[in-house]
């Protein structure tokens, strides 16, 4: 320990022990933990005591009846234990029977302090710190610790209960250690008593009919056997199965969720995997529980890398049987054809779907997300049922919108309860969604592209489920085939296309301004991917949607003005911002975008849509647009004067990103180099160079950049670092430091750049010239800024010696929230 550190050590732990003086933030009690457990790490516990006997007074004076806070108590509780990991510690401090005053029945166990979950919580972590070697396992029964750790699993405070189950499994674990290691398959009888102790009392746990307490027993073996792989696991599962089987007959099967995190654990367990029995119980359990508890478990099996054929069979059989009702109910082709083998609408499902509104939406919501989420993976059933899903989340939307036709009974009481359902729309539209990454029968493709303009149609659609209704329509039109020898939509796209654009219109204009963003979203992403495609094109102009986004720039809500940005932004990068010119519009009389962000930029009270256009601004100046490639000097000239005044740093930094891209440009190669690539860029020839200096410096490139070296915000000025850093590997070689010499222009230049770093404002006297902006770039340190400024704004006062400080200026001065710790 740092010699500093001692010398104030005494001084807070007399502090700590003071029940007068409070603590000021425990915030800091905590950093102390870490910086304790960091030196014990590093070192002998025994010889950090000894150099500094006042931790041990102050662990000796928590025993005495005085009213600590519950914060130095508990701080004091995981202290002992993080010393007492150390085997020679823990006997070094059993001298005193510390530990047993500090976590037996004689400490805090006894007192009103004890109340406090945080003491209690101190209580739990301090022996799970402490429980590292064969010492603390026997004081954990000598003590009677086990019993009140079997207590607290119990405990009000879902911290305390699950600290206390994972202090369980770890107490089990280590006490098995040594015992796996000279029996590699240890039989019950010849256990350790720590161990035997925890798993007679799971045993007993596992036959009360108390639901709690099969709970706690469940979740104990769901983290051993997650965190466990030793053979003697294998021997626990044998011993204990038996009494986890007798729970499914019981009626309701008790503690259901617990038990599935039981068995998925197990089944995970490379010991267990091969066990029969194992397998056997999974069936038997998807058998027992009710449709809404085998969902998990189902989908649990189906992600398992290896599991029997036949169970798996099962488990995806159960997760599709609620879908397989709605489609018999929706009146589909009889024997659901493509539905595997034995799935079919189950009457106990039918009946859980029709018990209630809750009920029915919580189930269908469960089993589209659960279907959703085997969809991607490699080991999903096959083959997959791709056409009786689509039907079924067609079904579901139907329900819901209120269009589905039903002749039975079942579907005219599921369209009574799913009508207007907005849970059930958003989890079958991201269902649908995911469903496009495999296509399947036209017909069907014509129905899904059918209920998903429904959707976007529907006046009763809410902002989300349009949202959603946009992202899977999306989703549907990159998934389209292609005609051959053809990069235009299909035909079928084509036609949907033309249905969709006077739906988007009538959305750009709703009263709902969360509507009017996710319309143009959809906008900026169609033209995105679709803009250079002659259809698309000619279908769009043909619509009044372009000049609705552009009116969407006078938005009054910010977050509509940003999405206008972007998509007026993307319609003119693509030629579609107005019809092609005619005698009536011919293209002299188009007002210029440009002009208008620019005036966003300026003006706009919001930090959104100036964001928004400097993102544009900067993909116009990447991609060449036409309006920036008549003058693109003026262009940047002009943004970078108004993001240099910007107040939001995303602004300012999207600016530098901007000027990046013209250095590149500039200078000749490509943006994406930076100080940090592996290949270092090439040296511009000499001539370049000075011509490219001379247009960098009459767009005062150098200005903003110098001026963002020394920004208040870090990655404005990182982002300038990066930026000079590249301009000078391009421009170093071909400058000496003759060259500059020492002209008025560079004293100017270094004056200004003195103002900046102190905070000030100010031009230079005179514009920068390409000799001051090489004498600058030579004078500033940038590799050594660059590192200074990846560091944390707190590596200053980071150190162990200023928490100590920080602590001792603080307790019982200030008040609650007002130490000013690292």
């Amino acid at each position: 320990m740092d010699p500093e550190c001692s010398k104030l050590l005494p001084a807070l732990c007399a502090v700590l022990a003071d029940p007068r003086q409070p603590v000021a933030d425990d915030t800091c009690l905590e950093k102390l933990l870490d910086w304790f457990k960091t030196v014990t790490e590093a070192g002998s516990s025994v010889l950090l005591l000894q150099e500094n006997p006042c931790l041990v007074e102050l662990l000796f004076q928590v025993l005495k009846p005085q009213d600590l806070s519950s914060g130095v108590l508990s701080f004091s509780l995981r202290l002992a234990g993080i010393l007492a990991a150390q085997e020679n510690c823990f006997q070094y401090l059993q001298q005193g029977e510390l530990l047993r005053g500090l976590f037996g029945e004689s400490g805090p166990l006894g007192r009103a302090a004890w109340t406090a979950p945080t003491v209690r919580s101190g209580w739990i972590q301090g022996l799970r710190s402490l429980v590292q070697h064969p010492s603390a396992l026997h004081f954990l029964v000598g003590c009677g610790a086990l019993g009140t750790i079997f207590s607290l699993q119990g405990d009000p405070s879902l911290f305390v209960a699950s600290a206390a189950r994972q202090l369980l499994a770890h107490v089990l674990t280590l006490c098995m250690r040594g015992q796996a290691e000279e029996h590699p398959g240890p039989q019950a009888s010849d256990w350790p008593t720590c161990a035997q102790q925890i798993v007679d009392h799971i045993e007993e746990s596992l036959r009360s009919t108390d639901s709690p307490q099969v709970t706690q027993a469940l979740n104990v073996l769901s983290t051993t056997f997650g965190h466990c792989h030793s053979p003697w696991t294998q021997v626990l599962w044998v011993r204990l199965s038996p009494l986890v089987a007798c729970l499914l007959k019981k009626d309701p099967v008790p503690a259901a969720h617990s038990l599935v995190d039981l068995l998925l654990s197990a089944a995970r367990s490379p010991v267990l995997s091969s066990d029969c029995g194992l397998w056997e119980t999974l069936a038997q359990t998807l058998s027992h529980l009710s449709c809404t508890q085998a969902g998990p478990l189902a989908l649990g099996v189906l992600k398992l890398q290896a599991c029997p054929q036949t169970l798996r069979a099962q488990a995806f059989g159960v997760l599709l049987q609620p879908l397989a009702c709605v489609l018999e109910a929706a009146a589909q082709a009889p024997g659901l054809p493509g539905l595997p083998a034995g799935t079919t609408g189950d009457s106990v499902v039918v009946d859980v779907l029709l018990s209630s509104k809750s009920t029915c939406v919580g189930l269908l919501c469960q089993t589209l997300a659960h279907v959703e989420l085997l969809q991607p993976m490699p080991q999903r059933p096959s083959p997959w049922p791709q056409a009786p899903l689509l039907g079924a989340a067609v079904a579901v939307l139907r329900f819901c919108n209120g269009s589905a036709a039903p002749t039975s009974d079942v579907g005219g009481r599921l369209c009574v309860i799913l009508v207007g359902c907005v849970r059930v729309q958003r989890a079958a539209l991201d269902f649908l969604g995911t469903l496009a990454q495999g296509l399947g029968p036209q017909e069907l493709v014509t129905q899904v592209l059918a209920v998903l303009l429904e959707s976007l149609k529907s006046p009763e659609s809410s902002p989300t489920v349009l949202k959603k209704a946009f992202q899977a329509t999306l989703r549907w039109l990159r998934s389209s085939p292609k005609p051959s020898g053809c990069s235009d939509m299909d035909p079928h796209s084509q036609q949907f296309l033309r249905e969709l654009l006077p739906v988007l219109q009538k959305r750009l204009c709703s009263p709902c301004w969360e509507v009017r963003d996710s319309g143009l979203e959809f906008l900026t992403q169609l033209t995105r991917r679709w803009g250079g495609q002659a259809g698309f094109r000619h279908t769009l102009l043909a619509s009044e949607v372009p000049e609705l986004a552009e009116q969407l720039l006078r938005d009054p809500e910010s977050y509509v003005r940003a999405s206008a940005v972007n998509a007026m932004g993307q319609l003119s990068s693509q030629g579609l911002r107005t019809s092609p010119a005619s005698p009536e519009h011919p293209r002299g009389q188009q007002k210029s975008l440009l002009l208008d962000l620019l005036h966003i930029l300026s003006a706009d009270s919001e930090g959104f849509p100036r964001r928004a256009v400097m993102q544009v601004f900067t993909e116009w100046l990447r991609d060449g647009h036409a309006e920036v490639a008549e003058d693109p000097e003026q262009f940047v000239a002009r943004v970078l004067q108004v993001a240099s005044q910007d107040l939001d740093w995303e602004v300012r930094a999207q600016g530098l990103e901007l000027a990046l891209v013209f250095l590149a440009q500039t200078l000749g190669q490509p943006a994406s180099h930076c100080p940090c690539a592996v290949a270092p860029p090439e040296v511009a020839p000499p001539g370049r160079l000075a011509q490219a200096l001379q247009v960098l410096c009459r767009v005062r490139l150098f200005e903003f950049a110098f001026r963002a070296l020394f920004d208040c915000d870090r990655p404005v000025a990182q982002k300038s670092c990066d930026l000079l850093l590249f301009l000078r590997a391009r421009a170093a070689p071909c400058c000496s430091p003759q060259e500059a010499g020492s002209s008025p222009n560079v004293a100017s230049a270094e004056a200004a750049l003195q103002r900046w770093q102190a905070g000030q404002q100010g031009q230079p006297q005179e514009d920068l010239e390409p000799e001051a902006v090489m004498a600058l770039l030579r004078s500033v340190d940038l590799e050594g800024l660059r590192g200074a400024l990846a560091e944390s704004s707190d590596h200053v006062e980071k150190s162990p010696r200023s928490l100590l400080q920080d602590m001792l200026a603080t307790m019982g001065t200030l008040v609650e929230n007002e130490a000013d710790c690292y």
